[in-house]
């Protein structure tokens, strides 16, 4: 898991080629904690596949904003730096993430 920040938010995920899966965590998310295992557990499975990052918008608040980030947690999936696929606050579930990890490996 690539620790994303706003400092490495466009060369990790925007400018980067093929698939990058994006797990936007807030401090004291409970839901978000819920899922990480899981998250964690994902990049170990298909992290050959796909790229997987996470990003704490508690210290990226404006960059999360950028990218319509308002509630959590959020899971997106980006392809050539454009936003493919996304799961919201209670879409964000162990299966539906894996579900969506699968559609695009």
């Amino acid at each position: 898991m690539v620790e994303l920040t706003k400092e490495n938010f466009e060369a990790e995920v925007l400018k980067a080629e093929g698939k990058v899966f994006v797990d936007f965590y807030g401090d004291g998310c409970v839901p978000c904690a819920a899922l990480m295992p899981f998250v964690h557990q994902y990049a170990e499975t298909y992290g050959d596949k796909m790229k997987f990052c996470a990003l704490n918008t508690t210290k990226a608040r404006r960059l999360a904003i950028a990218q319509k980030v308002m509630g959590l947690p959020v899971m997106a999936i980006y392809e050539n730096g454009a936003q493919i696929d996304v799961l919201v606050k209670e879409d964000c579930t162990a299966e539906s993430i894996e579900e969506m990890i699968k559609k695009h490996i």
